[in-house]
């Protein structure tokens, strides 16, 4: 889940005079792989690309595509070989995350998820080989997270109003809350990886919103390694992964929010945290300013921690990661807000995550915490 600063390049689209859909689908408030992220909110966002302009060249040679997904949109920036059929590969494109929602989706009654998650209890369950892959590494995550991360938190999150259906108005009462924990619990599912099967005890309830994202990015990412494009950067709701070189020799720049340029802190005077570069690797963020609603006072996150069926009420206000690709960036990013900058920071030394915090700190400012490996990031940024 990224609040996302792309790369602002010189781009074209790609072989029609349409205009750019940044103003696709404003009335639509519901993404079907993540929960409920408005497409407005997402293009009020791409606003923040203006500030990188000054630090990025223009690249004649460098295309761009553009369609919708997931409730938001998708875009990627490639320089293209000679003689590339460009319809296909919009279309390619397109049919690379579309595979994605129909495999993964809640929102859509007929994907591969939602008929998992009505399966008779005591079932055994043949999935796609993309559905197997992320749910088998969403499981393998949970248990490496201790479950601050599980994949089956959905009865949650549809609780407390961050699912498919409306948001409520108030927080739900306890019993609730205890009721729908019953049903949460990762440890339920097993697989069988020589049937690339998933057994469905009954009840259980997965979503993939904090992950099937990621793994879109990078489904786009190997088609466009496939047809022989090796330099782009694919977007997908906001997370990026970039590969290769532009024209001029430069990386792919990314730009990390600060959360006061939405939340009108004092230290919103500029809309750019950090800028990375992407060299053949990917960027998520996850930030809880803009997705939560207030009752009783009470501010609530949509982050919901499976470990005690509440949201979290620490202190971040957002988490960047860089990996290898998308998907881990993608639930990494997740992970480490649940976790929070204590214990998150302890889990990121130990596996070596490249992860910034940024903390509401006192007065309305903001202050960083970052693990040795984004810091690393940031030196191979400066060069």
């Amino acid at each position: 889940m990224m609040e996302r600063i792309a790369d602002a390049i010189g781009s074209h689209p790609s072989g029609s005079d349409s205009q750019p859909t940044e103003g696709v689908g404003a009335d639509r408030v519901r993404d079907p792989c993540e929960g409920g992220r408005s497409a407005g909110w997402m293009r009020r966002m791409v606003l923040a690309l203006l500030l990188l302009m000054p630090l990025i060249c223009a690249a004649t040679d460098v295309r761009r595509f553009e369609g919708e997904t997931m409730g938001s949109t998708w875009s990627v920036n490639a320089v293209l070989p000679a003689g590339t059929d460009e319809d296909a590969i919009r279309k390619g494109i397109q049919g690379e995350v579309d595979r994605v929602v129909a495999q993964m989706s809640t929102y859509e009654a007929d994907s591969d998820l939602s008929r998992f998650n009505r399966a008779p209890a005591g079932t055994w369950q043949t999935l796609p080989p993309e559905f197997f892959t992320v749910l088998s590494y969403a499981l393998s995550l949970a248990r490496d997270s201790g479950g601050a991360y599980d994949p089956t938190v959905g009865p949650l999150v549809n609780l407390w109003g961050f699912g498919p259906d409306k948001r409520p108005h108030e927080a739900p009462d306890a019993k609730a809350i205890e009721a729908a924990r019953a049903r949460v619990g990762w440890s339920r599912i097993r697989l069988d990886n020589a049937g690339r099967r998933a057994f469905q005890p009954g009840g259980v309830y997965v979503d993939l919103s904090s992950v099937a994202k990621g793994f879109g990015v990078d489904q786009v990412a190997r088609f466009l390694d496939r047809t022989g494009i090796h330099a782009y950067l694919v977007e997908v709701g906001g997370e990026l992964r970039g590969k290769g070189r532009k024209p001029d020799g430069s990386p792919w720049h990314v730009g990390i929010e600060r959360p006061g340029a939405a939340a009108g802190a004092v230290d919103a005077t500029d809309q750019v945290e950090r800028i990375v570069s992407l060299n053949d690797q990917a960027i998520a963020t996850s930030g809880d300013y803009r997705h939560f609603f207030e009752s009783g006072g009470r501010y609530y996150s949509h982050h919901i921690d499976p470990r005690t069926g509440y949201p979290v009420a620490h202190r971040v206000a957002s988490v960047s990661i860089v990996a290898d690709d998308c998907m881990h960036a993608d639930s990494l990013g997740t992970t480490m807000t649940v976790l929070g900058p204590e214990e998150g920071m302890r889990y990121a030394k130990a596996h070596g995550v490249a992860v910034l915090f940024i903390l509401y700190g006192e007065n309305g400012h903001f202050e960083e915490r970052m693990s040795p490996a984004f810091a690393q990031v940031l030196k191979r940024t400066k060069r």
